[in-house]
């Protein structure tokens, strides 16, 4: 079976913490073929560097600004302290397009990347302009920012968002797939990477001991058919799980840490909509939620 987890240095190349699935990727991952992420982190005043290739890609800030530089033009990225500082500018560019991503200050920025055929105007998405989704309720209750689905942006394949869990809460339920092509379900591979802090009002923050305390959240991806896969992960700041199919969720934000992770999803299917079916055995809790509210948590802001 090939190989779903990528643990913090395990999808390392150069200059790139993570780089998996993207045209000039040096892991390859057996099967995967419509989605890529990279993520660097930049010291003040340095630089990385994609050729232009044929995927559309998004630039996403996790922490600091940026500039990215697309056919000579700056993009100002204002970006944000961390993840769990709500939205950050982003900026989205067609196929066969170079890209270079500098910092005079420094942090860390994610790109997304999807193969694709047609392309579309390179375009910056404002934090402002970020429509932010508070989806579930009670304790699956999450913050979504859509700035990359078909509502939000145009482009040829892939769908892009982020979420933010609060501690003690599930997301990413209950499980769903969207691994065939049929009547309300589109095929899409999805990648998760994932953040993770101790929650500002959790009993290591209350204390002072948040610099001693091992942040973790938890991703499960269980098979929805005769493909087998099994996925039972515990996951820290910069860790990957592949979703190739099958039921995935929940993704669990463990009491006292807050739980990040950005979502890339493409597929071979002939519309770019995300179009689920829920877990049979489980899809029932969503009806819990018409007499909850939202969690008071929410949202997360600057």
């Amino acid at each position: 079976m090939a190989n779903w987890v990528y643990p913090l240095g395990s999808a390392a190349d150069g200059s790139w913490d993570i780089s998996l699935g993207t045209s000039d990727s040096a892991v390859e991952v057996d099967g995967w073929a419509h989605t890529g992420l990279k993520v660097a982190t930049l010291a003040a005043g340095a630089a990385v560097e994609l050729p232009a290739a044929g995927e559309e890609r998004i630039v996403v800030p996790l922490n600091g600004s940026f500039t990215a530089t697309v056919d000579g033009q700056d993009y100002r990225l204002a970006g944000r302290a961390s993840v769990f500082h709500g939205p950050s500018d982003v900026l989205y560019t067609g196929t066969q397009k170079a890209v270079t991503i500098s910092s005079s200050d420094g942090g860390r920025v994610a790109v997304a990347t999807a193969p694709a055929k047609t392309s579309y105007p390179t375009r910056l998405v404002t934090a402002a302009e970020t429509p932010v989704e508070l989806r579930g309720a009670g304790n699956c209750s999450r913050q979504v920012h859509n700035f990359g689905t078909p509502a939000a942006l145009e482009a040829d394949r892939f769908i892009v968002c982020e979420v933010i869990t609060p501690a003690g809460n599930w997301s990413s339920y209950p499980p769903h797939k969207h691994d065939e092509e049929k009547d309300g379900e589109t095929s899409l591979e999805e990648i998760y990477y994932f953040e993770t802090r101790v929650a500002p009002d959790g009993p290591a923050a209350a204390a002072g001991s948040g610099a001693q305390s091992d942040a973790i959240g938890y991703q499960r991806v269980y098979a929805s058919d005769e493909r087998p896969i099994d996925v039972s992960a515990e996951v820290r700041t910069g860790d990957v799980v592949l979703v190739p199919y099958g039921w995935h969720g929940p993704a669990m934000a463990a009491p006292g840490y807050d739980l990040y992770y950005l979502n890339v999803m493409a597929g071979p299917g002939p519309v770019r909509d995300w179009l689920i079916s829920d877990d049979p055995h489980h899809g029932w809790i969503r009806q819990t939620w018409e007499g909850q509210d939202v969690d008071p948590r929410l949202p997360f802001g600057a």
